[in-house]
């Protein structure tokens, strides 16, 4: 029985191994050049291992689409899968868009954000401004430490639609400093 299925399949399953190898060296190419490009831009691990988690996803889906037109499945077939699939993620997305927003400006953000952890910034919004130093930049939203020791937590989305100043590069490293001196 298991012979017979190795037989049968014998072309579909050496195509696939050959898909396997080369999406995880693709994979591996990928999440070498984001690393190394993170690190060089001063970026933190979590916010690399992130956006290596979301590109390893992608690279999952794309290969099992891949693998179902191996073993002969239609484009139609596929294509109402998919389409029932994408209508209800759709509908169930749409009510949550705003964390959508802020996941895509959280990628966004990771490839093109002039500030780092410990940068001072002002945001200048006329209904809350702040002015603050970044703690942390996480896939939905930045850690944003306030004059009075506050944390507020600040949307992805937003960091991207209002403007923002910077105040003072490495602020936190002066933070740190003054708590050192005081003790």
């Amino acid at each position: 029985m298991l012979f017979n299925f190795f037989k049968d399949y014998q072309s579909e399953l050496i195509i696939s191994a050959i898909l396997l190898i080369s999406l995880l060296i693709i994979r591996f190419i990928i999440h070498f050049t984001i690393t190394k490009v993170a690190r060089n831009t001063g970026i933190n691990e979590a916010r690399i291992r992130l956006i290596r988690r979301y590109i390893t996803v992608t690279i999952f889906l794309f290969a099992v689409l891949i693998e179902s037109f191996i073993f002969g499945t239609e484009f139609k077939e596929i294509a109402v899968v998919f389409s029932s699939i994408f209508a209800v993620i759709g509908i169930g997305l749409f009510a949550i868009w705003s964390i959508l927003s802020n996941i895509t400006s959280g990628i966004i953000m990771f490839f093109n954000f002039p500030y780092k952890v410990g940068d001072k910034i002002a945001i200048h919004d006329k209904d809350f401004p702040i002015t603050a130093i970044i703690e942390d930049i996480r896939a939905f939203q930045l850690h944003l430490r306030i004059e009075n020791g506050d944390l507020v937590t600040y949307p992805n989305n937003l960091m991207l639609q209002k403007a923002v100043t910077l105040v003072e590069k490495d602020a936190i490293d002066d933070v740190i400093d003054d708590d050192s001196e005081a003790v």
